[in-house]
């Protein structure tokens, strides 16, 4: 029994988004990351938007991939914006403490609606 698992990107204003949909697990976190790493590649000072809102599970391998590419961000001065919605992801961000480490939004437009407040003020 394999879940399906698709990856979406596309751009939005000064942002890139990337929106997964299915389980983030072992078996599909490499893909995840290539594609982002794809995606970070052709961005100087990246401001990307991962929609996880249709992600009903994520395992450790999962929770890599999203620190990873926080730490790349990071590292680049760029900004990540989680999207969640409440559930496991949440839940599994929050008991790792990793909450205070990413920036949440709960739907799409709300994250970009913070590039766009953030860009226009700075």
């Amino acid at each position: 029994m394999s879940s399906t698992f698709d990856i979406q990107t596309w751009p939005s204003g000064p942002c890139m988004v990337v929106q997964a949909a299915g389980d983030l697990d072992m078996a599909v976190a490499p893909r995840l990351r290539a594609e982002i790493d794809q995606v970070l590649d052709g961005l100087g000072h990246p401001c990307l938007v991962m929609d996880l809102t249709q992600v009903p599970f994520c395992d450790s391998v999962g929770l890599g991939v999203l620190v990873g590419t926080l730490t790349r961000v990071k590292e680049a001065h760029g900004r990540l914006v989680l999207v969640v919605s409440p559930g496991m992801i949440t839940h599994l961000l929050t008991i790792t403490n990793l909450d205070r480490h990413f920036e949440m939004r709960g739907s799409l437009r709300e994250a970009l609606d913070s590039f766009t407040l953030s860009h226009s003020s700075g």
